[in-house]
């Protein structure tokens, strides 16, 4: 069949999982739906990051991002936008744009930062670091998995009204400065006094920041790109325990995003502008539904809102008419400290199969791998919304290595201890811990579908599998009996990690659905 139009000029890439989805991938797939016989030399006019900062780590092309959007792969899209409800170290830009740029690929000129993204600093990653201390040593519990980048310090700020935004880089030294002192000393004080970190710990915190960054980049620094120094944090340490080199910071941060200051503008403009000459815009979302602060379950959230309606804050536009797309895997994985009710055993063969791929891209974590959770994806259509779906990595489930043969497992509902059946996720953490899942069996295959670019001509396994889970989905989000009139689409699936590896003739909703009876 052919894709379906889109209902709007507007595209939010979503997540309606608790990350890792393929979302990244799902950018270069769109633009190249949507720039296909153009009449202009391109139909996307800016793809934006919408939310979070260098704690969401995206794949596209071969390459791995944090800040940038994935359309630096895609040379047809002219703007590569970062959206005010992003929270963004100046460092970290220029250590994704320098090393992309050496390959080949324009990024500077075709980047805007909104004039209103905050500005996230050391000082927010140290007292990242700081809190996991307290929750670990004061509090005595399990630390929450934070990767360390300083993102829910930096929303604080944002709430506590102290923001610093990329605006400040286009105004005076001394004003800058001025916050930036301030900042870095409510933050020590914070770290010392609240966190009770002693000075152990406070040196440790230097250590973890150099190896994370040294690894992150230690291609660079072979390179030549930058010099092994760059990422040497304990430079910024000062003599005394628990203070900091204040000037150093600041001259470094303000010489960071000062070279940012031609790239920074009012991204509401560009907006308005993408959207009535009739380009599309696409928000790129960091994080997924599940990992929403409001919405998720703490302390296992992020700090941003992590779906739709963010985008029209952080683009600073109307709400208006949008087209969502919900991106998640065949399989589910989990991160950190979260409660993972569909979790495999570590000794399934399968799970040691995908524990072979799943790494996570900020932090090169190794997830946790479990079965299809419909109940929390078919919540998210419910309570969410989405016009169309894609579901990635269906070959990572074909009989190989250890993975030799077996059922595959649909979670489709939830049970109680004392046997109550929820075909939802319920907001009362204490009893989701509770719960256990309720699976439907599928036969798996054994044919290579990597190969595949055709729905017809997957084996029939696979098929039913593909309509279980949608239908696992919906039978979650219309529990009550009322469908739409029109379905949410099977856009693609994707079937390997190349752009080429991905099924877009998927048959229409109806139809699919018949797969699975």
């Amino acid at each position: 069949m052919a894709l379906t139009p889109f209902t709007s000029k507007i595209i939010a890439d979503v997540g309606i999982s608790m990350g890792d989805e393929g979302k990244g991938r799902l950018v270069c797939e769109l633009v190249n739906e949507l720039t296909k016989g153009s009449v202009r030399d391109s139909q996307v006019g800016m793809v934006m990051k919408v939310n979070g900062g260098a704690n969401s780590g995206h794949t596209a092309g071969g390459l791995k991002f944090n800040l940038l959007p994935c359309a630096v792969v895609a040379p047809e899209v002219p703007c590569l936008g970062i959206g005010s409800g992003v929270v963004a170290d100046p460092h970290k830009f220029w250590w994704e744009i320098k090393p992309i740029e050496n390959l080949g690929y324009k990024i500077f000129d075709r980047l805007l930062i909104d004039e209103r993204t905050m500005v996230s600093d050391l000082s927010h990653r140290l007292l990242d670091l700081a809190w996991e201390h307290y929750r670990a040593n004061v509090l005595k519990k399990q630390a929450r998995g934070s990767t360390g980048r300083g993102i829910s310090p930096a929303y604080c700020d944002e709430a506590g009204q102290w923001q610093i935004t990329y605006a400040d880089f286009l105004g005076r030294k001394e004003d800058f400065a001025i916050k930036m002192r301030r900042r870095i000393e409510r933050a020590l004080r914070t770290i010392y006094y609240v966190c009770r970190v002693d000075e152990e710990a406070w040196n440790r915190f230097f250590t973890t920041l150099t190896r994370a960054e040294t690894r992150a980049n230690k291609s660079s620094i072979e390179e030549g790109i930058f010099p092994k120094e760059e990422f040497q944090f304990e430079r910024f340490k000062a003599p005394s325990p628990e203070y900091l080199n204040y000037e150093l910071v600041i001259d470094t941060y303000w010489e960071a995003g000062a070279a940012l200051a031609p790239r920074i503008g009012d991204i509401r403009e560009t907006v308005l502008g993408c959207l009535n000459k009739g380009d599309y815009v696409i928000g790129e979302f960091g994080q997924s539904y599940w990992l929403d602060k409001r919405h998720g379950f703490p302390p296992n959230v992020t700090a941003s809102h992590t779906y739709v309606p963010e985008f029209f804050q952080s683009a600073g536009v109307p709400s208006q008419i949008i087209h969502t797309i919900g991106a998640c895997k065949a399989y589910d994985t989990k991160v950190g400290t979260h409660d993972f009710i569909t979790q495999m055993n570590d000794t399934h063969p399968l799970a040691e199969k995908l524990k072979k791929l799943e790494f996570g891209a900020t932090t090169g974590r190794q997830r946790m791998v479990g079965w299809f959770d419909a109940v929390e994806k078919g919540d998210t259509l419910r309570y969410g919304g989405f016009q169309d779906l894609v579901i990635n990595k269906l070959d990572a489930l074909t009989y190989s290595g250890s993975w030799q043969g077996g059922e595959l497992l649909i979670c489709v509902a939830y049970q109680a201890p004392d046997g109550t059946r929820y075909q939802q996720v319920p907001r009362d953490q204490a009893l989701r811990r509770t719960l256990r899942p309720v699976f439907l069996q599928f036969p798996g295959w054994s044919e290579d579908i990597s190969k595949v670019r055709s729905f017809n001509d997957l084996p029939i396994n696979a098929k039913r599998y593909v309509a279980g889970m949608v239908k696992g989905i919906f039978d979650v989000a219309y529990r009550d009996g009322h469908r739409p009139k029109v379905l949410p689409n099977l856009r693609y699936i994707g079937v390997g990690p190349e752009p080429a590896q991905i099924i877009d003739d998927v048959p229409e909703t109806v139809e699919l659905l018949k797969f699975a009876d």
